[in-house]
């Protein structure tokens, strides 16, 4: 084995954390992270965010779950809204010239309750002191003066109608519909037979006096209706004024107190006219029987009891600073609010008490925090928010108003202007997607808030980690870190980033940590979480998890999935691939396989002729003719075909990574020269022979090594990786000792003449200024074999020709 210069040593193999390096001992003596971890370019666009109050500078917060996204956003906002003013509360109120669009009416901070108090107040006072007023004496001696002159004044114009038809010699009677005429002769009523017998001429000229008589009747009892008339409004002038002498001087009040509010007073002003025009209600209205009498509660419909109420919609009287909302279920009606009704009668009524607000609403003023996924889940809740923020109002409606073709008498309640800075929180993919495809996006939310997945790692960066861990502890009652153990939740960060030179910033996996060792420290009835308990943590969570990598390495020690890690092989390598579950990740080795022979087919892909190919693997075969046409096809064409495939692969394979393995697996064809089987090889190839990195490097070297742990370590095996992965190298404790003890090796490589040079243990070669390869090198080899498959495809062109 050639190029021993490209193993890397144990040191390479992991970055250690020394936890004596901390200037704590535990987690008790850090004060918990001002800031949080790694997102410098995040804090200063939300600060920028947060601090322009311009129409369109909504926030996006665009990050993976798990990065800390929701929990900044509620520091930043809260720590943001807590120096602000406190806004104004909202109230609805009776429109008393058109019930059916309640009026919005805006208060000071917690001025809002004091108002519906004070009407409350005043509607209870006048139900005590209007019927007092009108149970007095005075009220009904000028009450029964008035009547008692339309009496007399309706006596009087009776009787001159009585007069009137005595002198034309009729009587006159009272029916239903009016006054009846009955002819008088001889001092006695004629009846209706004796009339008929009357003879023609006398006849008429009694009908033609009833009609004259008639006539005068009509004319007084006009005057007796006008009579009463003008007593009904005397009456209602007298109950005005009593009613004045108990209304005006209370509702004054509430205007000189509310005088700054000119909506408020006008509402006062119009509630005022209410009550002077509706006494009755107050005088004499018994509700027990409005209850029981169907027709009272139709009417009371029509002009609902509770029209005095003030429905308090927005109450910020308990604010601190501005209001921060975060709405974990942005329905259509949790944003813009609902109009509920009521079953009365076999009928849904309903009237402005019963206006509730939404989130816009109770974050009027403020701030709105909403999951972007949660919105678009919702149906035409997305459709809703950009409304408002395009109209920057709120307006209560119906869902079912959007979607109808049946328009249906219903509140609508006047709009409330809205000021708010909303801040969305959602993944990459959902931002890409609404900014491309929704034009109105760029325009509404113009901040972008990027969050990393991970962050340098130094001796900075390693504290702040430390500071989370602290605050993590101080918040959940959780024990605290020794140093060590600290340490080792750095390693851990780091082998989530999958890099050396990285921390993860995905919180929500390290808070897992940090109760899951506090767990274990429990168990041992210790009271710091020490190294041991970390270590513990991550080997159990690996544990609950990995049935299905163990039942592979099953299938591999029972020879039922063909893998040899000892030996040589022609045409024959071991691939690396990662496999995930969802909440866990692990390597797999298979076995590739080439061969190789004479023709133009070029090279075939058996996945992807089966279409169990993605489209970056299938683009990694097909790298592999540019790099052997630019080796081996200057001289003359390719005369090649091939065949690779992973072999009892039964799904669907991706990724460039093999195309390396590939490769070496197709020389090794060409050239007849067998691969060491003890070696496994991930990693990508451009045209130029160049080895380019590749993901899952940790998870590919630990699967391998599993694999020759089953079949027995020799001394020999290893896996050859990128030289550009080696910063990424965080491998498990057990593989880095293997290394140490020299029974495991890793290699890197940059070119693939060196990892030839490894798996095949002869000199890749180097061409001359002729593109000749030396006889006895790898690439020689190649050449030879592919100078004979030309001189047969010759020779049978030829041979076709004849």
């Amino acid at each position: 084995m050639l190029r021993k210069e490209l193993m890397l040593k144990k040191d390479e193999l992991r970055r250690v954390c020394d936890g004596s390096a901390f200037a704590f001992e535990t987690t008790e003596d850090v004060k918990e992270a001002a800031h949080i971890l790694g997102q410098s370019r995040a804090v200063r666009a939300m600060e920028f965010g947060l601090e322009i109050a311009r129409p369109g500078y909504n926030i996006f917060m665009v990050g993976h779950s798990g990065t800390g996204r929701t929990t900044y956003a509620k520091k930043a906002v809260r720590n943001k809204a807590r120096d602000e003013q406190t806004p104004a509360d909202w109230c609805y109120v009776y429109n008393f010239e058109d019930p059916s669009q309640p009026r919005a009416l805006t208060l000071a901070g917690g001025k809002g309750r004091e108002f519906k108090c004070d009407v409350e107040e005043l509607e209870k006072t006048l139900k005590e002191e209007i019927p007092k007023a009108f149970d007095g004496n005075e009220y009904e001696r000028q009450k029964a003066d008035i009547l008692k002159e339309f009496q007399a004044t309706r006596s009087q114009l009776l009787e001159q109608l009585n007069k009137k038809a005595e002198k034309r010699g009729f009587a006159l009677k009272t029916t239903n519909a009016g006054f009846l005429t009955v002819p008088i002769v001889d001092g006695k009523e004629l009846p209706q037979k004796e009339f008929a017998k009357l003879d023609a001429k006398k006849r008429q000229k009694i009908e033609e006096s009833s009609r004259e008589l008639r006539v005068e009747a009509a004319e007084i009892m006009r005057k007796v209706g006008q009579q009463e008339r003008q007593a009904r409004e005397k009456i209602r002038e007298l109950d005005q004024s009593i009613g004045l002498s108990v209304v005006g001087h209370l509702i004054e009040d509430l205007q000189e107190k509310y005088k700054e509010n000119t909506a408020v007073v006008k509402y006062l002003t119009a509630f005022k006219e209410d009550i002077l025009d509706n006494l009755q209600e107050f005088k004499s209205a018994d509700k027990k029987e409005k209850q029981q009498n169907p027709l009272a509660m139709l009417a009371a419909r029509r002009r609902p009891d509770n029209r005095y109420a003030v429905n308090l919609l927005v109450d910020n009287g308990a604010a601190d600073g501005a209001p921060v909302v975060v709405e974990t279920n942005p329905t259509w009606y949790n944003l813009l609010g609902r109009v509920e009704y009521q079953n009365q009668m076999g009928s849904f009524v309903t009237d402005f008490t019963r206006i509730k607000s939404g989130a816009f609403h109770r974050a009027n003023g403020g701030y709105l925090i909403i999951n972007v996924m949660d919105l678009l889940t919702n149906p035409l809740a997305w459709h809703a928010l950009k409304r408002v923020l395009k109209n920057r109002e709120v307006r209560v409606e119906s869902i079912g108003d959007q979607q109808s073709a049946l328009a249906l008498s219903t509140l609508r309640p006047q709009p409330i202007p809205l000021r708010v800075k909303v801040v969305l929180i959602g993944n990459p993919q959902i931002y890409q997607m609404l900014y491309h495809m929704d034009e109105d996006f760029k325009k509404l939310f113009k901040v972008k808030v990027d969050f990393n997945d991970d962050v340098d790692r130094n001796a900075e960066t390693e504290e702040q980690l430390a500071w989370f861990i602290a605050g993590q502890c101080r918040r959940e009652g959780l024990r605290h870190f020794h140093r060590d153990a600290v340490a080792r939740a750095v390693e851990y960060s780091s082998r989530l980033a999958d890099s050396q030179r990285r921390l993860s910033t995905h919180f929500n996996e390290l808070g897992e940590l940090v109760y899951e060792a506090d767990a274990w420290a429990k168990s041992r009835e210790s009271d710091v979480v020490e190294q041991q308990d970390v270590d513990k943590a991550v080997t159990e969570k690996v544990m609950r998890s990995n049935r299905l990598q163990e039942y592979r390495q099953r299938l591999v020690k029972e020879g039922k999935l063909l893998l040899t890690t000892q030996g040589e092989a022609v045409g024959q390598i071991n691939g690396l691939s990662v496999l995930s579950t969802g909440d866990y990740r692990f390597g797999i080795p298979s076995r590739i396989t080439a061969n190789t022979f004479a023709g133009r087919g070029g090279i075939i892909n058996i996945e992807r002729e089966i279409q169990l190919s993605g489209q970056i693997h299938s683009k990694g075969v097909l790298t592999l003719s540019g790099y052997l046409g630019q080796m081996f096809a200057r001289r003359h064409p390719l005369a090649l075909s091939a065949s690779i495939t992973f072999e009892q692969l039964y799904s669907g394979v991706e990724g460039d990574s093999a195309s390396s393995a590939e490769l070496f697996a197709l020389i090794s064809s060409l050239a007849s020269v067998p691969l060491d089987q003890s070696v496994a090889v991930t990693g990508s190839v451009n045209q130029k022979g160049e080895i380019q990195p590749v993901g899952g490097v940790n998870e590919k070297i630990e699967g391998f090594f599993a694999a020759c742990k089953l079949q027995g370590l020799t001394g020999n095996q290893g896996v050859i990786i990128p030289d550009s992965n080696k910063c990424d190298l965080m491998l498990d404790q057990e593989v880095v000792d293997a290394v140490k003890g020299g029974t495991f090796h890793v290699y890197s490589i940059s070119r693939v003449e060196e990892g030839l040079e490894i798996l095949s243990g002869i000199a890749a070669g180097q061409a001359d200024d002729q593109g000749k390869f030396d006889d006895d090198s790898v690439f020689g080899k190649v050449q030879q074999r592919l100078e004979e498959f030309h001189r047969q495809q010759q020779q049978r062109s030829d041979e076709d020709k004849k």
